[in-house]
């Protein structure tokens, strides 16, 4: 994940150029020599290439602007589901990318075109002139660029890191905001209290403009109130303003406005509920006229979001011995953990065995502590191309000496024996990547 706040030297993660990477991916690799240093906290930049592009952000289709730890990217899936379930065109920008960096950004449904994406990279590089920017910057620049030529009815768009200074934040008048679960993470950038990181998230909340949270931290929430009391935006909150339970194989959501009796979302996850909640929260807000009940439960049905609890049947699923299951996560902070803790409990008809690969800088400890009592073995592991990946060996010791060393997925895979179980690979982003590739389970 990167933004104007983040991995800001050298090459923000995941983004660097592999070899035969197309003509795109090439661009992108030449322009992280435009700032390889700790830059400071600011949309100047970003708003100096717009005003050059003749600020397409003022020229997009109505915004539901997503922030929060965990979760954001799972309301995204929700709310484009949603949408198109109604017959909608909708954009996305979201982050990080598994596998290519295309994935970032969706034209009316589609996943971008190569040579649309390297033109666009192009054009916005040309109109930057060369001044200093980050590369979350100027990708978030194409972004808003082709969003703004190519029509749509909706644009689902997801902070990178933060909120208050992210590049998203150029746009100032969303039709709604949603903010997921905040927990701990990214403290070097968002402060070391769970109230700092909060106020961070809370920065893309705007004046007037409802905003959808779920479950809270009650320090989180807190915070989320008084910065939408100061904006005076009506802060619509799980628990008070919201609720959505499950109901036998269903979702039961309800709201001042009613009861909506939903299927279950496609997401598996008990905090799917929070997140599904969310999207149709900020959904109802702004109340558009094509929202009715059945594109909500058609959208819930339909949801993607790959390397969110996703099981997985191409080739590495392939190799384990029959009845086995393989899943993957890319949950990677101690939020996520409990989260994932969750789902474990109620699969308990089966052995679990952890295959876990995390990257430097994360609370390793932390995230796994929730995920130990349920795992009958671990083992710890770091693919070749797995960005910044931790060395197994640390990832045994947070365990207290419980995992074993894979020291690959393919090795651990190997590994576990016993009756017929179910594997679950998880602890990154950057090793989720890595796993499509090698299962062939790529994101459309």
């Amino acid at each position: 994940m990167a933004d104007s706040t983040s991995t800001p030297w050298g090459a923000p993660a995941g983004l660097r150029a592999e070899p035969g990477a197309g003509r795109a991916e090439r661009i992108i690799d030449r322009l992280h020599a435009l700032h390889p240093k700790l830059i400071d906290l600011s949309l100047d930049r970003l708003q100096r290439c717009l005003d050059a592009l003749g600020n397409p952000e003022r020229r997009l289709p109505p915004v539901v602007h997503v922030a929060g730890t965990n979760g954001k990217g799972s309301t995204c899936a929700f709310l484009r589901a949603i949408a198109e379930a109604a017959g909608q065109r909708v954009h996305a920008y979201t982050s990080p990318h598994l596998v290519r960096f295309h994935e970032r950004i969706r034209l009316a449904g589609r996943i971008v075109e190569e040579e649309v994406l390297a033109a666009a990279l192009e054009e916005v590089e040309a109109a930057n002139g060369g001044e200093p920017i980050t590369v979350f910057e100027i990708t978030t620049a194409v972004a808003l660029l082709l969003f703004s030529r190519v029509p749509a009815d909706l644009l689902v768009l997801e902070v990178g890191l933060g909120g208050r200074f992210d590049a998203t934040n150029v746009v100032d008048r969303p039709a709604a905001c949603a903010i997921a679960s905040i927990s701990m993470d990214h403290m070097d950038f968002l402060g070391d209290t769970l109230a700092k990181i909060a106020a961070e998230k809370a920065g893309i909340i705007k004046p007037g403009i409802p905003a959808a949270t779920g479950t809270q931290p009650p320090g989180a929430l807190e915070v989320l109130e008084a910065e939408a009391a100061r904006h005076g935006a009506p802060l619509l909150a799980r628990g008070r303003d919201w609720e959505a339970e499950w109901a036998g194989d269903g979702l039961l959501y309800r709201d001042a406005r009613g009861t909506l009796r939903l299927p279950r979302p496609a997401l598996p996850g008990p905090h799917q509920a929070d997140n599904a909640g969310i999207a149709i929260t900020a959904l109802r807000a702004w109340n558009p006229a094509w929202l009715t009940e059945e594109a909500i439960a058609r959208g819930l049905a339909a949801a993607r979001w790959p390397a969110r609890l996703q099981r997985l049947q191409g080739t590495l699923a392939a190799g384990l011995p029959e009845g086995w299951e393989l899943w993957l996560d890319g949950g990677h902070n101690p939020g996520a953990g409990q989260a994932l803790a969750e789902q474990l409990r109620g699969w308990s008809d089966r052995p679990l065995h952890l295959v876990v690969g995390m990257k430097k800088s994360k609370a390793v400890a932390e995230f796994l502590a929730p995920l130990l009592p349920h795992a009958a073995s671990i083992w710890a592991v770091a693919e070749p191309g797995q960005h910044l990946a931790v060395e197994p060996e640390e990832i045994v010791a947070a365990s207290g000496g419980v995992a074993r060393v894979g020291p690959r997925v393919a090795d651990a895979l190997a590994g576990i024996g016993g009756p017929p179980g179910r594997v679950l690979i998880c602890g990154s982003l950057y090793l989720a990547g890595e796993v499509l590739k090698a299962d062939g389970s790529l994101p459309d």
